[in-house]
């Protein structure tokens, strides 16, 4: 009789036992994946079919695990930072950015270090995981390691000789009644006529404020000598200062035969331009009576995960999936951006891509972007200033020391 009832109460026992174990397990499987899913992506809007597409995939990839309610909305990579910061917890859950905003995302706490970093830093570029990264740590997923500018040319129009300078693209520009385009409304592209003078702009220790040398009065190059060259450039018949669509739209009613821009045209310039398209570093100009390479910055797109996600792990799985070998390989043949995935970059489509290879060829002159928020409105202001030709005649020094104490106001 004891011995029955020993075994009856052992039996009881290791059924609260089980049933204890499958109660925890259940509860710790809905924590970890919610029946319903709810995630935003934002993203720009030429990315709109890409990204839809990446979005299915993952859900197809995922189907079963929750009930996925996954929906993309426009939002400019450059102004991404300001309305996620604007109200995190409103945010979108998953989005991309430019890399130059990622220290500023991370102070605000809107992300977090990615979990498996090291998995992701074997499978990207070093230069993509250097632009990910806040000291040691992986802020962000590395999306694309083509963040910067180069030439685009007409070889109908313009020989090898001559792209190699921007007198000889005026010179072919003016000749053929047609014109070379570049945006002097955006301090990004302006930064091409300081970068390899001797004059310098960053940021400071604090990551917020400038320091900017763009004035320098003395040395090899003065600030009034870039100045100068840059008046003497609006003056040619052959320039037009144009906004990166301006040039695009050049290209394609025949008025513009080269221009600077990024590889996110060069689908739409080979369509238009078809075996005369050509891409290049960016030329030489005149300033102080030498010939004075052009620089560039340089950058990549991030992915990024909302530190306020209501799904912090799904959120973190579509960003890893959105930035993932296949889906880099998708973003480039689909869009002709240059991705960060190594197996990716190395693949021999790209090294074929006739934008790769110049973004490739510019980077020995480029300099990854990292500028405070104030370097923008005071060089853009100066630049406007040259293109127009100066109309107000005031100062060329007084310009440069307003626009270098603009760029370095605290």
């Amino acid at each position: 009789m004891k011995k029955g009832i020993c075994i009856f109460l052992l039996g009881v026992l290791s059924f609260m036992t089980f049933a204890g174990c499958s109660a925890d397990k259940k509860t710790g499987s809905e924590a970890e994946e919610p029946k319903e899913v709810k995630l935003v992506v934002w993203g720009a809007e030429e990315d709109t079919e890409l990204m839809n597409q990446i979005i299915q995939s993952f859900e197809a990839e995922y189907q079963g695990q929750a009930d996925f309610q996954i929906s993309f909305e426009v939002q400019g990579e450059s102004q991404c930072k300001d309305a996620l910061i604007g109200g995190l917890e409103e945010g979108a859950d998953v989005f991309t950015f430019a890399d130059d905003q990622l220290n500023a995302l991370a102070a605000a706490g809107a992300l977090d270090p990615i979990e498996n970093a090291d998995e992701i830093k074997r499978k990207n570029l070093s230069s993509a995981v250097e632009a990910a990264s806040v000291g040691s740590d992986l802020y962000a997923y590395p999306l694309t390691a083509d963040n910067g500018y180069f030439l685009y040319y007409n070889k109908q129009y313009i020989t090898e000789e001559q792209v190699q300078t921007l007198d000889g693209i005026l010179e072919a520009a003016s000749a053929n009644g047609r014109v070379f385009t570049m945006d002097w409304s955006s301090a990004w592209y302006v930064y091409s006529f300081f970068g390899n003078t001797g004059l310098t702009v960053g940021l400071n220790d604090d990551g917020i404020t400038n320091y900017c040398t763009w004035n320098q009065a003395d040395g090899d190059i003065r600030g009034v000598d870039v100045a100068q060259a840059m008046l003497q450039i609006a003056g040619s018949p052959g320039f037009e200062n144009r906004t990166d669509e301006g040039f695009l739209s050049g290209v394609r009613d025949g008025s513009v035969i080269a221009g600077i821009s990024g590889v996110w045209n060069a689908v739409a310039v080979a369509e238009e331009w078809g075996e005369n398209a050509g891409a290049v570093k960016l030329p030489t100009y005149t300033c102080n009576g030498a010939q004075v390479q052009m620089a560039s910055f340089s950058g990549c797109k991030l992915i990024g995960v909302n530190a306020y996600s209501k799904h912090p792990k799904w959120a973190a799985k579509l960003a890893e999936w959105i930035t993932n070998e296949e889906n880099q390989r998708l973003r480039f043949e689909m869009r002709g951006q240059g991705p960060s995935n190594i197996t990716v970059a190395d693949s021999e489509e790209v090294q074929k891509s006739p934008a790769i290879a110049a973004l490739l060829e510019q980077s020995e002159y480029s300099q990854l972007q990292r500028v405070g928020g104030k370097f923008w409105d005071p060089v853009s202001k100066f630049a406007g200033n040259m293109a127009a030709g100066n109309p107000s005649g005031q100062s060329l020094q007084e310009q440069l020391d307003e626009m270098a104490e603009g760029v370095s106001a605290r």
